[in-house]
């Protein structure tokens, strides 16, 4: 066996069934294509369903094993019969991507409570809630990975972001308690923090604060690696926290932002 060999069956999520959220759109339809194309059987979730029905018909193209659900994150009885659905269907559940998110940049004087609790919401009670209905069936399974996709700023704060900080931290939090917890259960539990990426979430953050699009992108490209991040480049890091190159890393918080927080 060569080394691009063994690379190649390190690499594989041949037979895994993953689950994504958020994945109509941006680092969420990129992590589907990026777990598709390392042959796992890929489940999207989100709350908009042409963009989730589009995306399942884009990677079918491409071959992949894939069904759209629609859910709503933050109601708990979708969550619980989304998943239902998903494990009458797959027979089993392996990796849950917990990606879904949103932002209102504001500070705490201009934020209204409807806004705040929206944001945490989404952020942060959607990861809860898709753990706690995935989580018995990984370990009844014996194995399994969850991935929460963070923020930079879930580890250091932000100007006029004030919810969006507290649920990104939180989620970072959460998951070193959650692996903590389930480590006995062969389930490994990471975090990934990207910094900014060229995502529709990205260009709406620019028309919430009024900022010409062009030059706001111009400012977030202001790190050592002297550009936006790509959906794909996070991507990549949740293919390796779910895959088998990552068998002793559990609790970890992976940032991913070209250099922005060095």
């Amino acid at each position: 066996m060569n080394i691009n060999q063994s690379q190649q069956i390190l690499i594989s999520l041949e037979d895994k069934v993953a689950v994504i959220t958020g994945a109509a759109s941006g680092i969420g339809l990129a992590t589907a294509h990026t777990l598709a194309e390392a042959r796992a059987r890929v489940a999207l979730l989100d709350i908009d369903q042409k963009g989730g029905q589009r995306a399942a018909i884009e990677l079918a193209k491409r071959k992949a094993e894939v069904k759209f659900y629609k859910c709503d994150l933050t109601s708990r009885d979708d969550c619980r019969k989304t998943v239902e659905e998903i494990y009458k269907d797959w027979e089993r559940i392996d990796i849950l991507v917990n990606n879904a998110g949103v932002i209102k940049r504001k500070n705490v004087v201009d934020l209204s409570e409807e806004e705040w609790d929206r944001v945490l919401a989404v952020n942060l009670k959607a990861v809860y809630l898709m753990s706690h209905f995935i989580l018995p069936y990984m370990i009844r399974q014996g194995s399994g990975s969850i991935i929460n996709i963070g923020s930079g700023w879930g580890l250091k704060g932000g100007p006029e972001a004030a919810a969006y900080c507290a649920a990104k931290g939180g989620v970072v939090n959460l998951t070193r308690a959650m692996a903590i917890d389930h480590g006995r259960h062969n389930i490994r539990i990471n975090c990934v923090c990207p910094g900014d990426v060229d995502t529709p979430l990205l260009h709406e953050e620019a028309r919430q604060l009024g900022e010409e699009e062009h030059e706001f992108m111009k400012k977030a490209a202001d790190r050592p690696l002297q550009r936006v991040g790509k959906p794909d480049d996070v991507a990549k890091a949740v293919l390796y926290l779910a895959s088998d190159l990552a068998t002793w890393v559990t609790g970890a918080v992976l940032v991913v932002d070209g250099g922005g927080l060095a």
